[in-house]
């Protein structure tokens, strides 16, 4: 059967998942008690001007920060459930202070992050592939093992980060999100024996996206040359607007398609997939249908795009 894309989105957080779609999101938690809390609000863009996300593109740029925006929110709120509890004294005007405390972590953080993966992914490969220059003289050789070397670090930082029992939890819940937009696209109705039998994998991913980062940068790459180290450093960061873009037009493409050129670029993020997705159990799973469930009408969905529901 087909699959028919449904627009919705999310993104695995602290023993609960966040999933979006259109301008609502929902975050569900699996609290310490067992119980799963589920918080619903609209998400407004952090630009002004919201036809910046919808330029194609011009808009991956634009997604990709009020997705990383969204994320922060979603993984914060999550955390709440699991901080030790300070006991005592909120004097008045604590709330707000711990408001704007919170604002401007989450901006710092974001922007570290940033800063430290434009380092590892892009600056440090280019280093490194430049160690090569007396032995390789093709510019454009070097190029491509540069990214093949950018490629292998994200894997190996994929790696190393999974052997960590809260980020294996982490993938699960990953592979549960998954699973549930596997099982509405397909036309079955979501329950967990359905979305137990769905893949984990799925061609929007943010992993995905990643890689088609990473694959799209080679080919700018070779396109753009300049003789200066410096400089070249300098490409590598002012392109990146350029390459998310780019990326991001190639991962709708492939959300929305099922043509055999589109499916063989998906094939590399789809088997990275099986790295950053693990097998969730049905707890997981009965998390991540709550969260489905608080934006989108999986019902009304498969009413229109399945009509035959006599198959399923």
């Amino acid at each position: 059967m087909k699959s028919k894309s449904s627009k919705i989105g999310g993104q695995a957080v602290l023993e609960g998942i966040m999933m979006k779609h259109e301008d609502e999101y929902a975050v569900a938690v699996r609290k310490p008690d067992g119980e799963i809390f589920v918080k619903k609000e609209e998400y407004h863009s952090v630009f002004g001007w919201k036809k910046l996300t919808e330029i194609p593109f011009v808009r991956g740029m634009f997604n990709f920060v009020d997705s990383m925006v969204i994320g922060m929110k979603s993984l914060a709120f999550s955390a709440e459930f699991y901080e030790e509890e300070e006991e005592g004294k909120k004097e008045p005007g604590d709330a707000e202070k711990e408001e704007r405390k919170e604002k401007l972590f989450m901006a710092g953080t974001m922007v570290i992050a940033v800063l430290a993966a434009v380092g590892i992914f892009m600056v440090l490969p280019y280093f490194l592939s430049s160690l090569l220059k007396p032995v390789i003289h093709s510019y454009a050789l070097r190029t491509v093992i540069e990214g093949f070397v950018r490629i292998g670090i994200f894997i190996l930082y994929i790696v190393l980060i999974s052997r960590m029992e809260d980020i294996q939890r982490t993938f699960m819940y990953h592979g549960a999100e998954h699973k549930c937009i596997n099982c509405i696209e397909r036309g079955l109705p979501l329950t967990v024996g359905n979305v137990r039998k769905s893949s984990r994998q799925h061609k929007r991913c943010g992993t995905s996206f990643l890689f088609f980062v990473m694959a799209v940068s080679i080919v700018l790459l070779l396109l753009i040359r300049v003789e200066s180290p410096l400089l070249r450093v300098a490409v590598r960061v002012a392109l990146l607007p350029v390459i998310a873009g780019i990326s991001y037009e190639v991962l709708k493409a492939a959300g929305r398609s099922d043509n055999v050129i589109i499916n063989i670029l998906s094939k590399p993020g789809l088997a990275i997939q099986k790295l950053t997705t693990k097998e969730p159990d049905d707890g997981m799973i009965e998390v991540a249908i709550q969260a489905v469930e608080a934006v989108f009408d999986w019902r009304a969905y498969e009413t229109e795009n399945f009509a035959d529901r006599s198959n399923i």
